[in-house]
This record gives structure tokens, C-alpha cells and sequence, in this order.
């Protein structure tokens, strides 16, 4: 599969509309050599149009120079991420595709619903030593549903090849001043069912004013899709930001369970962060105990390799256990599951800072007896509760501005110094584990049992700081 980035701009054009002259725009020198394509793609969705509802469009199409399937998904910034098969038949959607959109479509078919016919003329906007920087379609455009009905039109699109988005702003401004004017939907397809996609959108909305712990509910659900076809394969920051994702879910379960009825939901979404550590705990371990190892000396070398052979095999384990889970029915009934709690109309309820306060309060007692027993595990519990409660400001600080922000700031400063003690206990197992017949695994061993030190008294500062009076004052009076 190849996976590229594309960064685009669309515009609707009156009918006869002609390219402006686009010399010596944004370094522009020269627009010749441009190419007639004649494209034909057909469009698969679910029969309430699930991809394109979550801003993902797959299609099969022919001609021009990538003939295949081709899905796009939603990227960084303003790019967008296309995953493209050649080879493949043209009837049934590849399974390596599937997987990339199996958490949004669930037990869905995929099934034709609109085929585009697309006269190109494509025109590479050139510098002057020859490079390509943008590519410059004009499409004249024929769709039709799957009812027969037919619609056409003419549009622009603008893709970046080795140029920046200077090019696209000094093009744009071009097309402008000729009538184009940004394209009414974000693709082709969208355009073509843009009735029966707001149709489909409307009775996936949810209606009335919306509660601020059902938004941050449903932005964490949208996080865990989003995530779900690079944590597939084992991505770093995927499987990171996927966890994160479902802890928040679940730590807003629990602390406003008042607005959620009894479910194993929480429990699932434990099994689901639990298999998403598996991957993503070796490897940071793996990172923190390697870190200045085989500079320590030729004699730490083999140390070092069996600490990488360790940990590569558990987060190995980890990332097949990981697909197996995600391809699951177990997996699709927690989505589906989910989606039941956290689409429900939301009325107004209890207000979530005052729950937000208790989960707070509760962390600074269990801390305080923490550290007067100097018990690493209750340290660690006090950890996850002080989380539980930053989860709880987070999730109302779009109503609470700046304030909320410092000390969501804060008490991420004293989770995080917890967390760094919490590793150096568990670097330390590790260590036992691995290598305890070893004395220069006990070397190692020494050095994380002094950062364990170190990082411990780094924690009262870190309390201070989020105890703060001019910090928390607002908490206390909303």
C-alpha cells in the first residue's frame, strides 16, 4: 500500500471559465506540458454514508496516473492522508482497506453509491529551473447516485507538489479575480450526494443543548476511531494517543456516572487500554533504560541487547494481540457500545465542576497520606486520581478559559512528577526481571533506584505549585 499526503484547494468555476495567467505568481515561470485524463470512480460507503459522515472518502477509479483504490482520511493540518492499492479487482473493497475504516463502518457492507466521470485537464505550474509546485486541475464533472440521478459540473482543484502553501494563496488569489470560489463541499462525492449526506448527517446529529461532558465524551469516542488504523499496525503515537484517549473515556465514566447508566463499558474500555499499554509501555521502558547504557562502556553492550531483546518481544507480543483485538467482535460491540452512551440526548444535569472539585479534593487527601506512608503504590493511586480529576477540568475548560487551562497545566506538572517515580519503580521490576544475575544490571538498577530519589523530591515543589490559592480560587467559587 502506498500512503501518501495531499495538499489541495478546490474551487467551483462558472461555466466556461478559463485559467487565469499564473506566471510569476508565488515563483511560478512556466505552465506547459499539461495532460487530458479522462477519470472513472466509483464511490463505496455504507448505506448511511458512515465515511463520508467521518470525512473519509474510498473509491475505485481508472485512468490517469494512479488507477485503483484510493481512501482518504483526514491528516495533519491541511493535508489529507490517501492510502492507495493498484492491482486490485474493482467489485469488492480490499481487506487491507477495510481494516483502515473497520472501527467507523463496524458490521457495515460497503457498497457502490455514486460513480463520477471526470474529464482532467491538468496543468503543472512550474520554477524556473523546471520543478513542479503545484498541479493545477481543471475537472468537468458528471456523477450520478445510485438511483440514476445525474448531476454535473465544473470545478478546480490545486494540488501541492514541491511547493508550500504560498503557491496556493498567490494561485488562489488569481482564480479569484475570475470568479472561483472555494468549492461548496470537500469532495467530489459530497457534492454529488450532498442531499442524502445531510439527510444521514442530521439524524446522526444530536439534538438540543449540549452538555459538556457528553462533547468531551464524544471528542475522546472520535480520538479512538481517528487513532484506530495506525494503532492497527503498531504506531507510536497512534497507539499513545489511542490509550489516552480511552483513559479520558473512562475516567468521564466514571466521574460523572450520574449522566451515564450502569455499563461494562468502563470495564471494556479498561481491556482496550490494557492491550493499547502492552504495546506502548516496552517501548517507552525500552527508551528509558537504553538511555547513555552502551556509552556506559563496552561491558554494558550486551546488557543493553538483552534489555532491547526483552522489551522489542513484549511490545512484538503486544501489537499482535493488539490487531487480533481490533479486528474482534469484543472490540466492535465496545464502539457500538459507546456510541449508545455517548450520542443520547444530553439534557443539562448536576454541575460537572462540582464533581470535578470532589474528584480533585480526593486526590489531595490520597496524596497527603501517600507521601506521610512513602508507600510507592498508594503514591501511584494518588497519581491516577490526580489524572481522574485533570481529565475532570479539562473536560470543562472550554466554559472556564485560561483559568481551567493553568490548572489543568498545573496538575499535569504533578502528574508527571509522579509519573517519572512511578517509572523508576517499574524500571527497577524490570530490571530484577531481566537481568537479576547480572552486576551490571545492578549498576542499572542503582541508577534508577537514585532517580526514583530524585524524582520524589522533586514533589513537594509540584504540589505547591498546583495548590496554589490565585491557581485554584476560580474552582472553588464556580
Amino acid at each position: 500500500m502506498e500512503i501518501t499526503t495531499e495538499t489541495e484547494r478546490k474551487y467551483d468555476v462558472p461555466e466556461n471559465f478559463e485559467l487565469p495567467d499564473l506566471i510569476g505568481a508565488a515563483g511560478i515561470a512556466g505552465v506547459d506540458g499539461a495532460e487530458t485524463h479522462d477519470l472513472d470512480a466509483t464511490y463505496f460507503d455504507t448505506d448511511d454514508l458512515r465515511l463520508m459522515r467521518n470525512r473519509r472518502t474510498l473509491r475505485h477509479r481508472t485512468g490517469g496516473h494512479d488507477a485503483g483504490w484510493h481512501l482518504k482520511t483526514p491528516g495533519d493540518g491541511t493535508g489529507r492522508k490517501e492510502h492507495r492499492l493498484a492491482g486490485q479487482a474493482a467489485e469488492v473493497v480490499p481487506d487491507e482497506l477495510v481494516g483502515l475504516v473497520r472501527g467507523i463502518v463496524r458490521r457495515r457492507p460497503l457498497l457502490p453509491v455514486a460513480r463520477l466521470q471526470t474529464h482532467r485537464v491538468e496543468t503543472p505550474l512550474r520554477d524556473r529551473s523546471g520543478r513542479v509546485l503545484a498541479l493545477v486541475a481543471q475537472d468537468q464533472v458528471r456523477a450520478t447516485d445510485e438511483n440514476g440521478v445525474q448531476t454535473a459540473w465544473q470545478e478546480i482543484e490545486v494540488e501541492l507538489v514541491d511547493g508550500d502553501t504560498a503557491v496556493l494563496d498567490a494561485v488562489q488569489r488569481r482564480l479569484a479575480k475570475k470568479g472561483a470560489r472555494p468549492a461548496s463541499g470537500p469532495s467530489k462525492v459530497s457534492r454529488a450526494l450532498a442531499g442524502r449526506l445531510a439527510a444521514a448527517t442530521t439524524t446522526a446529529t444530536v439534538k438540543g443543548k449540549v452538555n459538556p461532558v457528553f462533547r468531551y465524551a464524544r471528542e475522546q469516542r472520535d480520538a479512538i476511531l481517528e487513532h484506530d488504523p495506525a494503532a492497527r499496525h503498531g504506531e507510536e503515537t497512534a497507539v499513545h494517543k489511542m490509550r489516552v484517549a480511552t483513559r479520558r473515556l473512562r475516567s468521564t465514566l466514571k466521574t460523572y456516572r450520574k449522566w451515564f447508566p450502569a455499563s461494562p463499558v468502563r470495564d471494556e474500555l479498561r481491556w482496550l487500554a490494557r492491550l493499547l499499554g502492552a504495546v506502548r509501555d516496552p517501548q517507552v521502558l525500552e527508551a528509558r533504560l537504553l538511555a547513555g547504557v552502551e556509552e556506559s562502556g563496552p561491558e554494558f553492550v550486551p546488557v543493553a541487547q538483552r534489555i532491547r531483546e526483552s522489551l522489542d518481544g513484549k511490545a512484538a507480543a503486544g501489537r499482535a494481540e493488539l490487531a487480533a483485538a481490533l479486528d474482534s467482535d469484543r472490540y466492535l460491540d465496545l464502539l457500538d457500545a459507546i456510541d449508545a452512551l455517548v450520542d443520547r440526548p444530553s439534557r443539562p444535569g448536576p454541575d460537572p465542576a462540582k464533581r470535578a472539585r470532589k474528584v480533585l479534593d480526593k486526590a489531595d487527601g490520597e496524596l497527603n497520606a501517600a507521601r506521610e506512608s512513602g508507600v510507592d503504590e498508594k503514591l501511584h493511586e494518588s497519581r491516577k486520581t490526580f489524572k481522574q480529576a485533570r481529565y475532570a477540568i479539562e473536560l470543562i475548560a472550554p466554559e472556564h478559559g485560561k483559568r481551567a487551562e493553568r490548572l489543568v497545566d498545573a496538575l499535569t506538572g504533578l502528574q508527571d512528577g509522579l509519573g517519572a517515580h512511578q517509572d523508576s519503580v517499574i524500571a527497577r521490576e524490570t530490571l530484577r526481571e531481566i537481568g537479576s544475575d547480572s552486576f551490571h544490571f545492578g549498576v542499572l538498577y542503582g541508577r534508577q533506584e537514585q532517580v526514583g530519589k530524585e524524582t520524589l523530591a522533586e514533589v513537594p515543589a509540584l504540589v505547591r505549585a498546583a495548590r496554589r490559592k490565585r491557581v485554584r480560587r476560580w474552582l472553588k467559587k464556580t
